[in-house]
């Protein structure tokens, strides 16, 4: 067995949901989300990797997975626009139901651009700081900045009002910046 095997395990054993629950906040649906994290652990695992222990391993699946969400989207975006026409969409009343809360997030978190969204995800989900999220995503602290307030703007339409301490979060510097 490869070295980087038992890890893998382990990991995707552990912590299988929270890798999809990551990834479907970005995503906007579990099936998509399970390709992303798919992708992601091919990206991460398909190099050598010495001494990577699963805590650690998370980690560089989680980036894997944020930057296979934004190097896909236009991809995707493709795909969706012509899908239809190959495969005809199944509708059906399954045992689960969704909450109306959880439709008006996923319409407006649907309404954001992948940078807005991969923001508000690292902001929110992940509780990253703005110079964190700049990194993560590779663009200026003003720039994600930007993307934030933009997206509490948009997310304000379709949610109501943004309480004003997460408006705070994104545009003053309050220790954590």
């Amino acid at each position: 067995m490869a070295s980087w095997q038992p890890v893998m395990e382990q990991l995707f054993l552990n912590r299988r949901a929270a890798l999809i629950g990551y990834a479907a906040l970005l995503a906007g649906n579990d099936h998509d989300a399970e390709d992303l994290v798919h992708e992601a652990l091919v990206r991460t695992f398909s190099r050598a990797r010495p001494g990577l222990v699963p805590e650690a391993a998370e980690s560089y699946v989680r980036r894997a997975i944020l930057s296979a969400y934004l190097d896909g989207y236009r991809k995707r975006k493709r795909w969706i626009a012509v899908r239809h026409l190959l495969v005809p969409r199944a509708e059906s009343d399954g045992p689960e139901r969704v909450t109306a809360q959880r439709l008006e997030i996923e319409t407006a978190l649907a309404g954001l651009s992948p940078r807005e969204r991969a923001c508000v995800v690292l902001r929110y989900y992940e509780d990253k700081t703005t110079p964190e999220i700049a990194e993560a995503i590779g663009i200026s602290d003003g720039a994600v900045k930007k993307y934030l307030g933009n997206a509490v703007r948009r997310l304000s339409v379709v949610l109501g009002p943004v309480p004003e301490r997460h408006i705070e979060a994104i545009t003053v510097v309050k220790g954590r910046d």
